[in-house]
């Protein structure tokens, strides 16, 4: 039988730190999933409609180009911001663990 302080899940004590790092993991991924779903398609109305049309004064077709390039852009900034949470979360991980 193990102790509740060995690998696993206590049942009558504090939830163990893996499972405090899982709940960290799934809100990260949440956030970035989240905002992978409403930046870009905000920037590229927003970018659309406010920049290249009333403010550059382009047409309808060259909007949608510059547009679409704004929005694929975003997309890697968020993935990047996402990739550099995860290593970063991950180094934190490695050096919480205890070393005998």
């Amino acid at each position: 039988m193990m102790s509740p302080g060995e690998i696993g899940v206590s049942r009558l004590g504090p939830p163990l730190p893996a499972q405090e790092n899982n709940g960290s993991v799934m809100r990260t991924m949440m956030l970035f999933s989240s905002a992978m779903l409403t930046v870009p398609i905000c920037l590229y109305f927003i970018s659309k409609s406010l920049f290249f049309e009333s403010w550059l004064g382009m047409s309808n077709s060259n909007s949608y180009f510059y547009a679409a390039i704004v929005a694929i852009v975003a997309v890697h900034v968020i993935l990047g911001l996402f990739v550099y949470a995860a290593w970063k979360e991950g180094v934190r991980a490695v050096s919480t663990i205890k070393r005998d």
